[in-house]
């Protein structure tokens, strides 16, 4: 035990060292791509010869075009299918000027990739939601998500684990292999980090994708993952501006309205932003919610010129790619439609438009307002300057494919596996412990009784937190329950519960693009009350919601574990079985009935000698 600790170690320091280099080396020698310093951030409308002899070439609608980013699956496609012919139309026929790119294994991501540069005659930029790094998109057994040891692209715990910590060195690493990964895939941007100030316990799609509820750790943290992201050769996308983080609706499924102050939103919701800006990040990403201190008319920020140009590139000087949020919401369909929709975004400011209910229509959506004079050419032309200008700054101009050989010498390297676990292990945080339960004290016939509520297609809950418990405890039993079951036998559990010496209750209910709350089932929580009630001493582990103390506030015990990826279930294991120390403290207060329970609230606790 003591060796494989120290390897661990000496593994750990070596990345940690790597921080202060930029050179966009990746383990094995290979290269992660150039090396940016803040892309299409040098001036308001770049210029170069490459720049200037791509626009020489296009016609209105070419530019439009540019400007349109469609969503595609990273997985293996034929050919001669349907879906590999819409890709082609896109490129060959539309000529697109990007792609978002969804789920697949990394050699699935990065041969599709190389395919579909290889038919554009303008470099394609890719961009990818990669908050949790490149294994968030680009992992083995993507269609398992928290599973373990499926291979892949290294996945982070979420950003509010790194909230836990309050470490920016932290912070940099995971944006500094962010990066590496997601290059070596033909990755340019990511979308991340989300800079969204989470103050709204019921926000049902930020909660721990944030930073939490600190606007100036928020600020500080999302700095560090900035220059993580772009020291290494890949664009940071702050997310998502002016701040989602104080909404208790979904955007995907309405139009959130944050009803503060203006002065409000200058001392909390635009602290991380200016502080991104101050970073150079080389791109920004909109919000489908209304604010009304700044847009009177409940326009969507996506869409108000008042958001858009004159408080992000005016007033904060921001001179990057905006890219709107995915243009398939009902944030902004529901009031506006699509084609309309398409007109606001453009003449409010956006320069890139994501994820567009119809490609074909958007385009021409994008011409005909120029046709309408909603807006004019010159308009289009420095939103496809900024694109282009990216392009030319990510090397794209000179090289757009990547060597497949080398990719598995740089994606999941276990350097940068071991970084994500040393991440998930510093954020675990005990938030209560009053019968002094954890670590566990166990025996070789200590029974265990593990319970996982998690949604039915979540596969991977549990997986890697109950194997690493039945390394230690060989009376373990585990029992699943998804969320969504009505008729869930409870009754069932709770006499599994009456023979058991431990029980742990694990939840991985939590935020999700389709979302309406983020509240555990109320049957959950009446079992975890009822096992309270007849001195069961149940163990409570989110690995969903951290706010699901207001649940269940009479729990003796409560872990807060953060995300469901193997990095954090293992974290947590290790943490209950006194393997590591527990020293992670809130970013988010927790209001409960009675009282509070404070940002920075944290038990601590030693690891056991091995």
């Amino acid at each position: 035990m003591r060796s494989r600790s120290l390897k661990r170690g000496v593994a750990l320091v070596a990345l940690l060292s790597a921080s202060c280099t930029a050179t966009g080396s990746a383990p094995g020698g290979g290269m992660a791509g150039p090396v940016l310093t803040a892309p299409s951030q040098q001036q308001t409308q770049p210029t170069g010869g490459w720049v200037d002899s791509v626009m020489s070439g296009l016609t209105l609608r070419d530019k439009a075009a540019q400007m349109v980013w469609p969503t595609v699956m990273g997985d293996y496609t034929s050919g001669d299918s349907p879906q590999w012919q819409r890709i082609s139309d896109y490129i060959r026929r539309e000529k697109v000027g990007g792609f978002t790119i969804s789920v697949g294994s990394p050699t699935e991501v990065a041969s599709k990739l190389n395919a579909m540069q290889g038919m554009s005659s303008i470099p394609l930029i890719f961009g990818a939601d990669l908050e949790a790094g490149a294994g968030f998109r680009a992992r083995g057994g993507y269609f398992i998500p928290n599973a373990i040891d499926l291979g892949g692209a290294v996945v982070f715990p979420p950003e509010m684990a790194i909230g836990a910590t309050g470490d920016t060195l932290l912070a940099y690493q995971q944006g500094r292999l962010t990066a590496i990964e997601g290059r070596a895939l033909g990755i340019h941007i990511a979308y991340a980090p989300v800079l969204d100030v989470n103050n709204n316990p019921a926000n049902p799609v930020i909660n721990t994708r944030s930073f939490g509820e600190d606007p100036l750790m928020a600020a500080k943290l999302g700095g560090a993952f900035i220059r993580g992201v772009q020291d290494h050769g890949m664009i940071a996308t702050g997310k998502h501006f002016p701040g989602h983080g104080d909404t208790g609706v979904n955007s995907h499924l309405a139009l959130p309205v944050v009803t503060v102050s203006r002065s409000r939103l200058d001392s909390v919701e635009l602290v991380p932003f200016r502080e991104a800006v101050r970073n150079r990040v080389g791109a920004m990403m909109s919000f489908h919610g209304a604010m009304p201190a700044l847009d009177s008319s409940g326009v969507p920020g996506t869409l108000s010129q008042k958001v858009m140009t004159d408080l992000l590139r005016t007033e904060l000087r921001f001179t990057g790619m905006i890219i709107s949020d995915a243009m398939d919401m009902r944030g902004v369909l529901d009031q506006y439609g699509a084609v309309e929709a398409v007109k606001r975004a453009v003449a409010a400011g956006v320069d890139i438009l994501i994820q567009p209910l119809d490609v074909t229509q958007t385009i021409d959506a994008v011409v005909a307002g120029v046709r309408e004079g909603r807006y004019d050419e010159k308009r289009i032309d420095e939103s496809v300057r900024r694109i282009l200008a990216a392009k030319r700054d990510l090397g794209l101009n000179r090289k757009k494919l990547v060597s497949l050989d080398s990719l598995r010498f740089i994606v999941g390297d276990t350097a940068h596996v071991t970084m994500a676990r040393h991440i998930g292990e510093r954020s675990i945080t005990l938030v209560k412990d009053s019968l002094s339960q954890v670590p566990l004290t166990l025996s070789p016939t200590t029974r265990i009784l593990s319970v996982t509520v998690g949604r039915r297609t979540d596969l991977g809950a549990g997986v890697a937190f109950n194997g690493e418990l039945r390394a230690v405890a060989r009376s373990l039993r585990t029992e699943f329950l998804a969320a969504e079951d009505p008729a869930a036998d409870y009754g069932r559990l709770e006499r599994l519960a009456d023979s058991a010496d431990v029980v742990i209750v694990s939840s991985y209910v939590g935020q999700n693009w389709d979302a309406v709350s983020a509240s555990a089932p109320q049957a959950f929580a009446s079992f975890v009350q009822r096992l309270t009630a007849k001195g069961k001493r149940p163990i409570a582990v989110s690995f969903g919601n951290p706010y699901l103390l207001q649940q269940i506030p009479g729990v003796p015990a409560y872990v807060v574990a953060w995300g469901g990826f193997p990095p954090s279930q293992i974290g947590a294991a290790r943490a209950l079985l006194g393997k590591q120390a527990i020293g992670g403290r809130l970013p988010i207060s927790i209001p409960l009935q009675n009282r509070i329970v404070p940002r920075g609230t944290g038990l601590t606790r030693r690891a056991a000698a091995e």
